[in-house]
């Protein structure tokens, strides 16, 4: 199935860029949930310069330790801003290029098929017998899966749905599992919701803002950059109407304070 491939891709490109590094353009190392948004911004950067943004995928908190572990990359896009700021303290960012680019949101996803009715019944949908597994990104290092968590909290269900719980790397892979059949439902961002490969192989119910910690997100350049230069370019370009225009249609709120 097409959203099979994508995530497989999305992993496969990790991989490669932290073993085997690029041989031109800037290293992009991003969160998952960005996946589509980015790669769709990339593109028409290259198209508009000539110029690549390599991306590599994965959940901030591992991305943020390959950081430390001197991994090549120029620019961080992360889903908690706290990593990005614990960057800029240890010295490993560039404190003036800190830009809060989007305030994510989370959603319960299930297959089009699903006979769970998250639209009507929302987070009690979790409740229900036929919610045999539920995917959510691992919380210990990424930062839509411990809004997850904060989520079940809110609503009173953590406890009655915890032993259900399968934890993705990332918030894709929790949406693999859900459309592989290893989980009935997830929790995952709605910019993944929204991508073109899973935008017609399920439906989504946007979980109210209110019942977890808003998701700010945002980028900073790499203090060990070789190419900061270029990074700043791409940093601008997404600080233009066109790029947030982008964002936006994935879903992503725009914040009130980009800095």
């Amino acid at each position: 199935m097409r959203i099979v491939k994508w995530l497989a891709n999305l992993a496969l490109q990790t991989v490669l860029c932290s073993t085997f590094g690029w041989s031109q353009g800037i290293t992009v190392a991003a969160a998952a949930d960005l996946n589509a948004a980015l790669s769709e911004l990339a593109a028409n950067y290259q198209k508009q310069t000539g110029k690549t943004a390599n991306l590599a995928f994965g959940s901030s908190g591992n991305l943020f330790n390959q950081i430390q572990n001197g991994a090549p990359f120029d620019l961080f896009f992360s889903a908690d801003e706290d990593y990005s700021k614990q960057l800029v303290t240890a010295g490993l960012a560039e404190p003036s290029s800190f830009y809060r680019y989007a305030v994510g949101r989370l959603v319960l996803w299930v297959p089009a098929s699903s006979p769970l009715d998250i639209e009507h019944v929302g987070m009690n949908v979790l409740l229900e017998p036929s919610a045999k597994k539920i995917a959510i990104a691992n919380p210990q290092h990424a930062p839509y899966g411990r809004a997850a968590v904060a989520a079940l909290r809110h609503f009173g269900i953590y406890e009655r749905v915890a032993e259900r719980l399968v934890l993705g790397e990332n918030a894709s892979q929790a949406a693999q599992f859900v459309e592989s059949g290893n989980a009935q439902v997830g929790i995952v961002a709605l910019s993944l919701a929204l991508a073109p490969a899973m935008h017609g192989e399920g439906h989504y119910w946007e979980i109210p803002a209110d019942a977890y910690p808003v998701l700010n997100q945002a980028v900073v350049i790499l203090a060990h950059s070789a190419h900061k230069r270029d990074a700043a370019a791409f940093l601008e370009y997404l600080k233009k109407p066109e790029a947030i225009a982008v964002l936006q249609r994935y879903g992503f709120a725009v914040p009130e304070e980009k800095h």
